[in-house]
Parts: C-alpha cells; structure tokens; sequence
C-alpha cells in the first residue's frame, strides 16, 4: 500500500533538523540559544524577553528570522551565520539511511528554513554527502521561510520539482499543508503521529520508511 502511494514520485523533497537526523540529538537546542543571544544582542533585550520574541515570532512568522526580518530590518545574513555555528559532534553516520536515499529514484533534494552551508554541514556528519542533487537554504527562497506556499514555489522553480510527482519529508506539520496543497504526497517525520488532512503518512523511522518505497 506505501510503495503504491508514491509510485508516481520522481522528485524527493527532504527537510534537514529533526528530519534526515533524529530529535534526540537535540541541534536545535543549540540553535534556540543562539537565536535568542541573537535576538538579545540586537534589540538590547533581557534573556526573557528575547526568549519569548523568538517563540512569538515563530508562530507569527514562520521562523524566527523571518519576524525579525519584517519588524525590525535585521540582515539575514549575520544572523544565519550566527545561529548556525553550533556543535555537530552529537551526530553520527547513518549508512542505511544514506543507502535508502540513494535508492530513490529520480532527483532528490534538501530544502530547510537553515542555511545550505549550514545543511551541508550536517549532511556530512550525517554521512549522507553526494545523496542530494541539491541543497537549498532560506536564502533560496528570497528569505521567506517554509510554511509560506510561495516560499515552496520558489524553490521548487528554481529546482524544477513538479508538485504533483512529488513528496515531502518534514518534521514540521505546518510545512506540509502547502505541499499538501500543491499536489504533494507528504510525510510527517516525528516521535509520534499526529493525524491531519494534509498529511498523508508519517513515520519515526525515515531509514525504514524508505525501505518499504523500493
């Protein structure tokens, strides 16, 4: 029954944190400090307040940096720079899930709310460099962040992805209700299942999830 759902995809689309690593390594922690030293530094916040921007500004915006963006003008750049420069060193290699991507057919492709070279980084602890025809970072999309459709499409012209021969991979449940949209089979990648119309599967075992597509 799973095979048969995704025997029309050509075009794999994979997010990158908690997606093609498991949760319990825990980098986005890492990634939330730094954020909210960002946020503190920036707009002369107390840890508090900034804390609690950075939150607010990822349920109103989409991501952090995307609030910050559009209330107060901050370059991105430095920011993903910044938020970024963490420690891999939780993470391993994962050969059967590298072995399963490679299996796919068709073009496969990451595409996060982080930065390429922050994904490439990741890629490569993860032993999963070279599986990708393509790496795309938020400044791919002109800064807009994912769940935002137009986001999507303008990763996927860029890339050439047609939604409808097409799946997603995320551990996001708001960054599948586009993809959903535009034709997408979508997968939640997450510890536990959360039921919603917009997603068609989900598993806690992505290595083994592709195995069943082969």
């Amino acid at each position: 029954m799973v095979k048969r759902d995704f025997s029309h995809v050509r075009h794999w689309v994979f997010d990158l944190d908690n997606t093609l690593y498991p949760p319990q390594a825990r980098l986005f922690d890492q990634i939330e400090q730094r954020m909210t030293a960002f946020v503190m530094e920036t707009l002369k916040l107390d840890r508090a307040a900034a804390d609690k921007l950075r939150h607010d500004y990822w349920k109103q915006h989409g991501t952090t940096l995307a609030g910050l963006m559009r209330e107060h003008d901050i370059d991105p750049l430095p920011y993903l720079e910044a938020v970024h420069d963490i420690s891999l060193a939780h993470l391993e290699p994962d050969a059967d899930l590298a072995a399963r991507i490679g299996d796919l057919p068709g073009r496969k492709i990451v595409y996060t709310n982080g930065s390429a070279p922050y994904a490439e980084r990741v890629l490569a602890a993860r032993g999963l460099s070279g599986r990708f025809d393509a790496i795309y970072g938020v400044e791919h999309a002109g800064f807009r962040p994912k769940p935002d459709r137009a986001a999507f499409e303008t990763v996927f012209a860029r890339d050439g992805t047609i939604a409808e021969s097409a799946a997603m991979f995320e551990d996001d449940m708001r960054n599948l209700a586009a993809p959903h949209e535009m034709g997408m089979r979508t997968v939640h990648v997450a510890p536990a299942a959360q039921p919603a119309a917009h997603i068609h599967h989900h598993t806690d075992d992505l290595a083994g999830f592709l195995a069943k597509l082969i």
